[in-house]
């Protein structure tokens, strides 16, 4: 549980650095986003879930970070 509480604040830490560091090309990129349609969003999402599940897995069975 300690884990998954670190994750979410280590998520949180990197999903703030844009809106921080240039808070005005943030709102223009979600200008660009809310024109995209659904779909592509969603297909776009799932293909960012399934490398992070990749990245994860790959980790996990290998020796690749010890």
């Amino acid at each position: 549980m300690k884990l998954f509480i670190l994750l979410v604040g280590l998520v949180l830490i990197l999903e703030g650095i844009p809106y921080v560091a240039a808070p005005e090309a943030m709102q223009e990129w979600l200008k660009k986003l809310s024109g995209i349609n659904p779909g592509q969003l969603r297909a776009i999402g799932l293909l960012a879930m399934a490398i992070g599940l990749l990245i994860i897995f790959v980790v996990q069975k290998t020796s690749l970070c010890q």
